[in-house]
This record gives C-alpha cells, sequence and structure tokens, in this order.
C-alpha cells in the first residue's frame, strides 16, 4: 500500500543515507520495528533562520528520507502495518511555540501513505540544538506484518 501511494502521491524516496555513527537505521523486535532518529537537510533555528511552513516541508522530507532507510533494511515498504509513535524534536527560538505544527508535515504524510493505520502517538518537542545544526528531527515505532507473514 505505501509503495503505491507513494507513486499516486508523485512521491520519490532518496537514496538511503548511511549512519553517521555506531548505530542501526532500524531495528526489529517482534513486530515492531525501532526506526533510529533522523535530522532534517534543512539547518537552522525555527523562529528566526527557519520558518514554520519551511520546518513542515523538512519534516515531511526527513520522513521520505527515514522511508528510504526503512525499505533499505527491510525490503518492503508495504510490510509496515501502522505507525504506533513518532517523536519530533524541533530546533526552536526561545519564542517559538508551534513545534505541533512543523512535526504535522511529517504526520501529516503518515495519515497520507497508511489513512488511519498512519495515525499515531506523538511528541513534538522544542530544543535548542540538533545534531548538524538540522531544524528537524525524527524518529519512530512501527507495527509491521508478523515474520510469520513475511
Amino acid at each position: 500500500m505505501i509503495e503505491r501511494r507513494l507513486r499516486e502521491l508523485g512521491l520519490e524516496l532518496p537514496p538511503p543515507k548511511a549512519a553517521v555513527a555506531n548505530y542501526l537505521g532500524s531495528k526489529r523486535s517482534g513486530d515492531l520495528l525501532f526506526v533510529s532518529a533522523r535530522v532534517s537537510e534543512l539547518r537552522g533555528e525555527v523562529g528566526t533562520d527557519v520558518s514554520r511552513e519551511e520546518a513542515h516541508e523538512a519534516a515531511r522530507q526527513t520522513l521520505l528520507h527515514i522511508l528510504s532507510i526503512i525499505r533499505a533494511d527491510i525490503g518492503d515498504l508495504d510490510q509496515i502495518e501502522s505507525v504506533e509513535k513518532m517523536n519530533g524534536f524541533v530546533r526552536s527560538s526561545p519564542t517559538f511555540t508551534e513545534q505541533p505544527a512543523v512535526i504535522d508535515g511529517a504526520s501529516d504524510l503518515w495519515i497520507e501513505l497508511l489513512g488511519e493505520a498512519g495515525r499515531h502517538a506523538r511528541t513534538a518537542t522544542g530544543v535548542a540544538q540538533l545534531p548538524f545544526g538540522a531544524a528537524v528531527q525524527l524518529e519512530m515505532v512501527l507495527r509491521l506484518a508478523p515474520a510469520s507473514q513475511l
């Protein structure tokens, strides 16, 4: 379903990026896939250097990068049955308080791809700094089709 929806939406996944330190892109435990945090390509502080709208789009693009890593790790995005939890971090100016609107860039895309199964528990937190000066960082837990069905 996800592969088809990506095509219908005219979205292409970028090439997967390698981890920048000693960690896995994702790790399966039973039917859960724990996906390591990835940062946006957009750099800067939201509320000063970066607008809410730019950060919202960066969250969406970051999810596309994460999906490319997941595809490389598990082979087929259609194994994803649902999104259980997503944590989003926004490098925010001291006065910026619209972190949920920024992370909606990724949440909205999940719903576009999976419908109700894309709705998830979520955290949207403002932080003073992210790796490499990124504006957005996302991590998540996904439910996969049971291994016995593969």
